[in-house]
């Protein structure tokens, strides 16, 4: 072969650099190359590949020391809202029509509960405290404070505003339930009228649930008390069902009082309810109550629903655009808030503080959901929430514990 191309004035080295750039390439990609069907005649043969000089590396230089932390700046994510909640007036000064010293304005909110960052809403949440007219069972670590004045609602009433702070009293006549007392209309309203003496706070009647005894009783008082804007707890479908809400509402609304729009956790009932309402009462005029299930009797469903509800009001739900009202005193129906530590286990803790703190919690969680008027019990309960509403609305300018050793810290001594 190499006669042959010596003859014809060619060289096997220039033969072979014909294919030596295809060679390299394709050793640069699979390494090794196969040859079939090839036939070299060739006295000597040699292929040498040489590496190719690899570029120098350029000099490493090491990073410059940090000598301070970079500083970063964070804007808060603002967003805006089409809805707005209605805001409703509860009490009238004498002025205004009543005899009220004070009254309390609640709603307004136009972003979610304590977005401080996003528009500080213009009213902070209330609470009211409870008063019954009439003998019940109540738990002894609730009991211990009122005892003395438990069987004179107006005394009771009293020592709620002027010892332990109410913002408003809830006025409780179960004595009008048709299932018990059953006391007419007219005596009810003489003890709603000797409370309105003893208080200057804004007044919730509450009724018995009874669709028919409520209604004549709540007509009553809605014209003794002309003027005071006096909340009445509360109508319901089942006084649409029987008849007596309109003439109900309408007794409202013509002495210029407001009403609680009562249903069962379900928001589809609420709008159902407001539209009804609609009729006959003046929009602000109207507080939701969505139920208020206690602590660790499903309280979740409470919080998602008023969660939601308040979320459509934003979003520009204008059947579901009025405040709302949580029952925290609910809290008191859970056994685990008023049996003795002997029943539950030493774990639980004594129920003195274990009954508060069930009503406090329950509080807490559904002021978070957007309630604006709180109904409660205990002193401790309205001590408490009344100051986690201050710090709430504070917007960190309330001075925190130290817990800078919280790990080491004891709870004991």
């Amino acid at each position: 072969m190499g006669e042959e191309k010596e003859r014809r004035g060619e060289t096997a080295e220039s033969f072979l650099a014909q294919f030596l750039p295809e060679i390299l390439e394709l050793l640069s990609k699979f390494e090794a190359i196969e040859l079939e069907d090839v036939e070299i005649y060739a006295k000597r043969l040699a292929l040498e590949f040489l590496p190719a000089v690899p570029a120098a590396a350029p000099p490493t230089v090491a990073p410059p020391k940090p000598v301070e932390l970079l500083t970063e700046g964070f804007e808060e994510p603002v967003m805006s809202y089409p809805g707005r909640v209605l805001e409703v007036k509860l009490g009238a000064t004498r002025s205004e029509g009543g005899t009220r010293g004070r009254v309390v304005v609640i709603g307004g909110e136009t972003c979610p509960p304590f977005y401080l960052f996003e528009s500080p809403p213009p009213h902070r949440p209330v609470v009211s405290m409870d008063v019954f007219d009439a003998k019940i069972p109540l738990p002894k670590a609730y009991k211990a404070h009122i005892k003395d004045v438990i069987h004179d609602p107006a005394e009771w009433a009293k020592r709620h505003v002027e010892k332990f702070g109410a913002d408003m009293i809830t006025i409780h006549l179960i004595s009008t339930d048709p299932l018990g007392e059953d006391k007419p209309a007219r005596e009810a309203a003489k003890t709603v009228e000797e409370v309105l003496q003893a208080v200057d706070v804004p007044i919730i009647i509450g009724g018995t649930g009874d669709p028919h005894k409520d209604a004549e009783v709540f007509q009553y008082i809605a014209e003794m008390a002309a003027g005071e804007r006096l909340m009445f707890s509360s109508l319901t479908l089942d006084m649409a069902d029987a008849g007596t809400l309109e003439p109900t509402a309408k007794a409202i609304a013509k002495f210029d009082h407001v009403v609680l729009a009562f249903t069962p956790i379900d928001l589809n009932l609420a709008r159902e309810l407001n539209r009804k309402l609609y009729e006959f009462v003046p929009r602000e005029s109207i507080i939701m109550d969505l139920t208020t299930a206690a602590l660790g009797y499903g309280i979740e469903y409470s919080y998602t629903i008023m969660e939601r509800a308040r979320l459509a009001a934003l979003m520009g739900d204008k059947e579901l655009q009025h405040p709302m009202l949580a029952a925290a005193s609910n809290s008191w129906a859970a056994r685990e808030a008023w049996m003795k530590e002997e029943e539950l286990g030493p774990e639980w803790g004594p129920r003195e503080l274990r009954g508060p703190l069930w009503e406090t919690l329950t509080g807490l969680i559904l002021l978070l959901a957007g309630v604006d008027l709180l109904m409660v019990g205990h002193p401790a309960t309205t001590r408490t929430l009344k100051k986690f509403i201050d710090t709430l609305m504070s917007r960190g300018k309330a001075k925190g514990a130290d817990i800078a050793n919280w790990v080491s810290t004891s709870l004991e001594g």
